[in-house]
């Protein structure tokens, strides 16, 4: 099932849409608030984010480079806003559509469904070459490149959760409670540590370039994107 943010302060409006996209085998996540979109795009996976412009707290603008700091993710900006700076804007930030209001349902369905054909066909592509980060859960070892980084147990753990969630931002909470081999009394610094003790094995053998980022606030996040 595709799964789907709207952020939107509208709630007559997100209510319209919700019911609407459900019918096409969609599920839907709403959220008024921008700062609450963001925090439920780091508890969620989802495939496709519906972004108004006009909210309060941060203009819909200022959301798209720090969705962009998250994830990948699609973004639709669904706005009233009809000064095409806006659109060239949101555009340049990051967003993958505009659709200004009022628009009929129907095109939003189908350009949804655009959208995720293109994204889809372009990771399908991706996974056919050879992955950077390669791991074998039975003889516990992540590869590199084709090269073993030789992780000690606690340090594999961490690794492994952030390739579980490649492209996508990990809490310092979450990787320190799911750890099997970090003891539940550790600091959360201790993550950064090893995280610390990640990267530098990583950069023995590729010194060019940075995956695992840091996203402030939250946590973070492994990326091949480079």
């Amino acid at each position: 099932m595709i799964k789907i943010l709207i952020i939107e302060d509208d709630p007559e409006l997100a209510l319209i849409l919700t019911n609407y996209l459900t019918k096409y085998d969609m599920e839907v996540i709403g959220a008024e608030d921008p700062y609450i979109g963001l925090s439920l795009l780091t508890q969620h996976e989802f495939d496709l984010i519906i972004l108004d412009l006009t909210l309060p707290g941060m203009d819909g603008l200022e959301v798209i480079p720090k969705i962009r700091e998250l994830s990948n993710i699609p973004i639709i900006i669904s706005s009233a806003r009809d000064d095409i700076t806006d659109k060239v804007i949101g555009m340049e930030r990051g967003a993958d559509d505009y659709m200004p209001k009022p628009y009929d349902p129907r095109e939003l369905v189908t350009r949804i469904k655009t959208i995720l054909r293109r994204t889809h066909s372009v990771d399908e592509k991706v996974q056919e070459r050879e992955a950077l980060f390669v791991a074998d859960p039975n003889a516990r070892e992540i590869r590199f490149k084709g090269k073993s980084l030789e992780l000690t147990a606690a340090e594999y753990d961490i690794l492994g959760m952030l390739l579980q969630h490649k492209n996508g931002s990990v809490s310092r909470e979450q990787l320190l409670y799911e750890s099997e081999h970090i003891d539940d009394e550790s600091s959360i610094k201790n993550i950064d540590v090893i995280i610390s003790r990640i990267r530098q094995k990583i950069a023995k053998i590729d010194p060019d370039n940075i995956y695992i980022k840091p996203i402030r606030g939250v946590g973070y996040l492994l990326t091949d994107r480079v």
